[in-house]
């Protein structure tokens, strides 16, 4: 079965949920009825996946509509839709996002899930001490700290090759979709946690190579089929780190850790081109997404911190109330 076929396609995307966000059968399940009518829609019109438009995502939209379909059915398959996409965008399978802009009937587009600084902050402590071994310990630490300090795709995380890393310590040269490459600089907490794992790594590197054992090309080698280690593994190990660190776990994956890298330098004052080109992203507007992201928590700053909101007037009242007692 090609890649590139439409049930190339549904597989990859269906396997991706279940390595990555541990999708449950059932809804791995729904996932595939929903992509399928919506394949078979596609071929009624003579095309598929690879070459949709946003307005034939909003055609489909209406004939499900004019069948009928409840609302929240119809919301179900285009949440489907979107996320097939945005996986096949991350995937290089797409240079865009047909589904992105597309709102589902009567709700909302969703935002990514915010982590604060103090959040990640817990997390990069948490990944120090968290590990069988020094050697898990350091690598632990180097995974999560490149993760923060350059927003990479965890395929681009887990795949890194070494040889990305004997440059200029204080620039990481990431492979991305389609072949492109691009310069990310490193944070000095994150300079000093790769030259660590590097010096570990190439010692055993040494050690492996006395015994006559190949040598691997990977920053994170591993000894399974892939030779680096997996996509569902450090889905798994952010989820320990994650629960070590005290932040909510169904609030932590790798890809809300490029959320927040992209969203705190937003936040901090970055360009949204350098964060475009930092990510990765072909085109701006999937970048302006966190322009969204930081305005709905500015919102939420002010109106649960600003002296006139309901909000901080019914905790007033509260607290007068209790004063007065």
């Amino acid at each position: 079965m090609s890649e590139r076929s439409p049930s190339g396609w549904i597989s990859m995307f269906l396997e991706a949920q279940a390595a990555e966000l541990g999708a449950a059968t059932n809804t791995l399940l729904a996932y595939g009825r929903d992509l399928k009518d919506f394949d078979g829609w596609l071929a009624r019109r003579g095309t598929g996946f690879a070459d949709v438009a946003r307005s034939d995502v909003e055609d489909y939209l209406v004939y499900c509509d004019a069948q009928g379909f409840a609302k929240s059915t119809r919301a179900r398959r285009l949440s489907a839709v979107k996320q097939l996409y945005r996986f096949a965008f991350e995937e290089g399978l797409r240079s865009d996002n047909p589904a992105i802009q597309i709102s589902g009937p009567g709700q909302d587009k969703r935002l990514p899930k915010i982590l604060s600084v103090e959040e990640v902050d817990r997390l990069l402590s948490a990944s120090r001490s968290l590990g069988r071994n020094d050697t898990d310990r350091v690598r632990n630490t180097c995974l999560m700290e490149l993760l923060y300090a350059t927003g990479m795709r965890v395929s681009e995380l887990v795949g890194l090759p070494v040889s990305a890393t004997r440059g200029d310590p204080r620039l990481l040269l990431i492979l991305g979709k389609g072949g492109k490459e691009r310069m990310v600089p490193l944070s000095p907490d994150a300079r000093e946690a790769l030259a660590l794992w590097i010096r570990m790594r190439d010692g055993t590197e040494a050690q492996n190579a006395a015994l006559k054992k190949p040598a691997s090309k990977y920053l994170f080698p591993s000894r399974g089929a892939e030779g680096h280690l997996t996509r569902h593994r450090f889905y798994l190990l952010i989820k320990e780190i994650a629960v070590a660190a005290g932040v909510d776990p169904s609030k932590v994956t790798p890809h809300t850790l490029r959320h927040a890298f992209a969203t705190h330098l937003l936040a901090g004052g970055a360009d949204l081109r350098a964060i475009q080109t930092m990510l990765g992203h072909a085109d701006v507007a999937t970048t302006e997404i966190y322009t969204h992201v930081l305005e709905a928590r500015l919102s939420e700053l002010v109106l649960e911190h600003h002296p006139l909101s309901a909000s901080a007037i019914r905790k007033a009242d509260g607290k007068t109330s209790s004063d007065g007692q």
